[in-house]
């Protein structure tokens, strides 16, 4: 039985970067302003819990809306932890 040829493949290059280099401009320190902000909505979202545990009952608008004070301040202190990410 006759012997078969084998077949040599060519090295693999790989295609040349047809992209140009975009230099990114660094981005400098957060303004002081964002990070008040950011605490600030912390705060407010923990002062509103607080606030709702010990005087939420006498408290007209607070009591009207019930368990919904929980969402309300969780959310606030997680738009504010949210708000860390793009602190610089």
């Amino acid at each position: 039985m006759p012997k078969s040829k084998v077949r040599k493949k060519a090295a693999y290059t790989p295609p040349a970067d047809r992209r140009t280099p975009v230099k990114v401009k660094p981005a400098g320190p957060s303004h002081p302003i964002y990070i008040a902000v950011m605490l600030g909505v912390m705060l407010i979202g923990l002062a509103w819990l607080v606030v709702n545990y010990i005087a939420g009952e006498k408290i007209g608008f607070m009591a009207d809306l019930g368990n919904w004070n929980f969402a309300i301040g969780f959310s606030l202190m997680i738009a504010g932890l949210l708000m860390t990410m793009r602190w610089r």
